[in-house]
């Protein structure tokens, strides 16, 4: 039986178009490269490049470069022969080897030691290398999957990359798109943890957000990508004092004094959304405070209107260009109409697609 590759969740057009490029990647026999942002699931992209892949059925091995000391890295790729150094007390079968037939998939290939990655370069060219203290040259045949979030070209122009090797890893590049460009998905996502948090946690059913939760998460940057968002979902749904009401507030940095409770409006501001008197520290920077207040209310407005943007406007009194501008001013993220993302991309939109987590 066949297995099945892995599912991610969202159906944003830039990951669908991270996908489809996968897929069209997977029948190509070549080596690949996976680059983006810390948390945005490479290792998954590279195990669903594997599995839709004619090497389905053979080994999948995975490996981060940056975990281990150079000289233990040589030995974990290529292995070593018994006595080949101190402590090698019998011989060990390398990565290479392991995934004979299979797909090797390398993260943090930026972090490998040039004296490496001529060696790594060798394998890729011929299939061919030897163990750490070994004589015999031995043959394998593995698709090598390597991923990273620095700029190679750059890296090869400072002479901290081999240039031959960037262009025989790159036969062809897959951009992972960071969770900000990827529309709603960031709801579904949230959405997902928040389930099995549940479960984990032994409520009953999942409450939701509400719409302040909502707000957050849409507005926030996500720096941390999934990862981030993983952790701030479940960390909020540990932290919420009940279990059968919407969760009310997204603890994104768990560092921040006094963040876990939620607070209320009503404790803080008054019905303009201005601090009590008594609680304020003279003197303010009244510029930034009326730019904390604009923001505030885009927050809530997006919010009120299901993060469309035509209808918030409409309950703030702006117009739709005056409302579009206030958005990017403030970085914040809302979810496109479908018309105007197939407009801005001339292409309709991919079909909906659901699955489990990157």
């Amino acid at each position: 039986m066949r297995a099945a590759s892995p599912t991610i969740i969202g159906h944003s057009s830039t990951l669908s178009a991270a996908l489809n490029h996968v897929s069209q990647l997977a029948g190509i026999d070549r080596p690949a490269l996976i680059i983006g942002e810390r948390g945005t699931g490479k290792e998954l992209i590279a195990e669903r490049l594997h599995y839709l892949s004619p090497r389905w059925d053979q080994t999948f091995t995975k490996i981060n470069c940056s975990a281990i000391a150079e000289t233990l890295l040589e030995s974990e790729l290529f292995g070593h022969e018994a006595g080949a150094f101190t402590g090698a007390t019998k011989k060990h079968i390398g990565r290479f080897e392991r995934t004979d037939g299979g797909t090797l998939f390398l993260d943090e290939l930026a972090t490998m030691s040039l004296r490496l990655q001529e060696k790594l370069l060798r394998v890729i060219e011929y299939g061919e290398f030897e163990r750490v203290g070994g004589q015999k040259t031995l043959q394998v045949d593995v698709r090598l999957v390597g991923a990273t979030n620095v700029d190679l070209p750059a890296l090869a122009d400072r002479g901290q990359f081999r240039w031959d090797l960037l262009d025989r890893l790159s036969f062809d590049v897959v951009h992972l798109p960071p969770l900000r460009d990827r529309d709603d998905d960031v709801f579904e996502l949230a959405e997902h943890f928040a389930l099995r948090m549940c479960r984990e946690l032994g409520w009953e059913y999942f409450p939701g957000f509400s719409d302040a939760a909502l707000a957050q998460l849409g507005s926030h940057h996500w720096p941390g990508n999934i990862r981030e968002l993983k952790n701030a979902v479940e960390r909020s749904l540990f932290r919420a004092s009940e279990n059968a009401v919407p969760i009310e507030q997204i603890v994104i940095n768990p560092f921040a004094p006094g963040n876990g409770a939620p607070i209320t409006a009503s404790e803080h501001s008054d019905a303009h959304g201005a601090p009590p008197t008594h609680l304020i520290e003279w003197p303010i920077d009244l510029k930034a405070a009326i730019k904390d207040a604009e923001r505030d209310w885009l927050i809530r407005a997006l919010a009120a209107a299901g993060q469309r943007q035509n209808e918030a406007a409409t309950l703030l009194a702006l117009n739709y260009n005056q409302m579009r501008s206030l958005v990017r001013k403030h970085g914040l993220m809302t979810r496109p109409s479908r018309t105007t993302a197939e407009t801005a991309k001339g292409t309709s939109a991919p079909p909906h697609r659901k699955g489990s987590a990157t």
